[in-house]
Parts: C-alpha cells; sequence; structure tokens
C-alpha cells in the first residue's frame, strides 16, 4: 500500500470509499490524517490505515460525476429563468422603455481557495458581481469589518470548513465543531456593522455547522440543521436565488433550499427580501 502524504486523493474504507478527500496534512506520530473532502466542505480525522488511494480511473470518474452536478444545477437555474421570465426577456423590454438593472454585489470569504475559485467562477457564469477572499476560518472574524466598510455588500458569505468532533456529544455546544464558532463570531461582527437581515443577507457555514447557534447570531441562511455535508456550491445555489428575487418580494425558503445540492437536511433559512433591484431612468452616456 502506497504511503499517504500531503496532497495525496484518498478515500475511506470504514465509510465505503463512496466520497474522496484530499489530504491536508499527516499525522505520522499520531497515525492519523487531516482530511478535506473534495466536493464537500468538511474537515475530518482519519486513522492512516483506514486510507486507500483510489485508482486514476476512480478519480476520472469521480471529477465527471462532480461535474456533471454542476452543470445539472445551472440548468435548472438557467431553464427557471427562462420559465419565469424572471430576467433576460423581462430586462430586455424594460431597457427599451429607459429601465435599467442595479446588481446585487456579493462578498464571499471562504476558508477554502479551490472551492473559492470555483464559487467565482460560478458567480461569473450566473451574471452575479462578486469579489472573494481564501481567509482561514479562525481569521475571518478578525477581517470582516474592513472588508465590509471597503466593498459594502448587498450579501456576505462566510464559509469554508467544518465538522462535528469526534468527541462530540452536545450538538447545541459550540464547541463540538471545528469552525462554527468562528463562523458565529464573523456573523456576529458582521451584524455590528449592519443589523438589518434585509439590508445585509448573511449566509454562514459549512459542512455539520452550528445550524441554530449561526442563525441566532444574525444569519439569514447557514448549515447544517440536519448536520450532514454541504456541497461547495450549496452558498452559490443560496445567493443565486437572493441575487434574482426583485426586492420587493420575499424570497420562497422552499425554492431556494431546493435550488442547492444538499436541500433542507444541509441548509435553511428565515424569511428574507431579495436582492434584485430595477432604476429609471437609463443614463444614455453609459
Amino acid at each position: 500500500m502506497a504511503k499517504v502524504k500531503a496532497g495525496d486523493i484518498v478515500k475511506r474504507l470504514s465509510y465505503g470509499g463512496d466520497l474522496l478527500f484530499k489530504v491536508v496534512e499527516v499525522y505520522e506520530d499520531k497515525n492519523i490524517a487531516l482530511l478535506k473532502g473534495i466536493n464537500i466542505r468538511v474537515l475530518a480525522d482519519a486513522p492512516l490505515d483506514d486510507l486507500v488511494i483510489p485508482s486514476k480511473s476512480e478519480v476520472r470518474e469521480y471529477k465527471i460525476n462532480l461535474i456533471k452536478t454542476y452543470n445539472e444545477c445551472l440548468e435548472r437555474i438557467y431553464y427557471r429563468r427562462e420559465l419565469e421570465n424572471e430576467r433576460k426577456l423581462i430586462r430586455n423590454n424594460k431597457e427599451e422603455n429607459g429601465f435599467f438593472y442595479m446588481p446585487a454585489r456579493v462578498l464571499h470569504l471562504d476558508g477554502d481557495e479551490d472551492y473559492l475559485e470555483i464559487c467565482l467562477n460560478t458567480y461569473k457564469q450566473l451574471e452575479i458581481e462578486a469579489v472573494g477572499f481564501n481567509i482561514a476560518e479562525k481569521e475571518q472574524p478578525k477581517n470582516i469589518r474592513s472588508l465590509l466598510l471597503e466593498y459594502a455588500p448587498d450579501i456576505l458569505v462566510i464559509t469554508g470548513h467544518d465538522g462535528l468532533l469526534k468527541s462530540a456529544k452536545d450538538f447545541n455546544n459550540v464547541n463540538s465543531y471545528r469552525n462554527s464558532r468562528f463562523f458565529i463570531e464573523s456573523v456576529k461582527e458582521a451584524r455590528k456593522i449592519q443589523p438589518s437581515k434585509d439590508e445585509l443577507i448573511i449566509f454562514a457555514g459549512a459542512c455539520q455547522s452550528y445550524y441554530e447557534g449561526l442563525i441566532k447570531a444574525g444569519a439569514n441562511f447557514a448549515s447544517s440543521p440536519h448536520r450532514v455535508f454541504i456541497h461547495a456550491l450549496d452558498p452559490v445555489m443560496v445567493i443565486e436565488r437572493v441575487a434574482f428575487t426583485p426586492i420587493s418580494k420575499i424570497i420562497s425558503l422552499k425554492e431556494a433550499i431546493e435550488a442547492t445540492i444538499t436541500g433542507t437536511k444541509g441548509i435553511g433559512g428565515i424569511e428574507t427580501r431579495g436582492k434584485y433591484r430595477e432604476g429609471l431612468p437609463r443614463s444614455p452616456y453609459e
């Protein structure tokens, strides 16, 4: 059996090998490795003897399935936009009469550089104006204030990796989670700057995060109600609904959550107004 090292792609025998992980660090003295999900926002410890390096064909097939899931999500969004006439047709008609569209601005903090890149590319494909920063979860609370003041976003995403600790016995204790305390602190810091849940819309959390704590701290949307893993793109799927729901309407929680890959077991939220704004007149100098 090949020796596992940092950067390797592995699967866990005890979990049936259905998920692939990337090795973040190996602790030889403890015979364990720290893993992060390839497509799920989780950090987990695993015994070295429980890890197997999959074949190249397994990794290729896994990544093909990820791309397929990603494309299916985008197709559903494009189909919904066309079917509901929410953007393209309505906007084009109104532009002829002098209306213009003011896009929502997104500030995305992500503890994972790879996931951040995927999310930013997806925002771009979905025509959502976004700026993102790769900031470790424990450092996020320290950076919230300055970033909010500099970028003045309409929507804030605070995410990265999380997970229940093996020793966890109390799901309502923030110390049972790897990074939930940092997400909660970040939400609280953001609410000091903008208390209104309609002026600044916040998505916070990752895999198995302390959902109730995040909502109480001031998040509009959070993970994970049933302490399940969430997909790397789940935050983006929620934000898309926020960005393209008119400000005069309350976002359909059912539609917003069902648009995610994980669904209601992984994502939840509270009633929130949309961020789609129209203006009049359109400047002749644009």
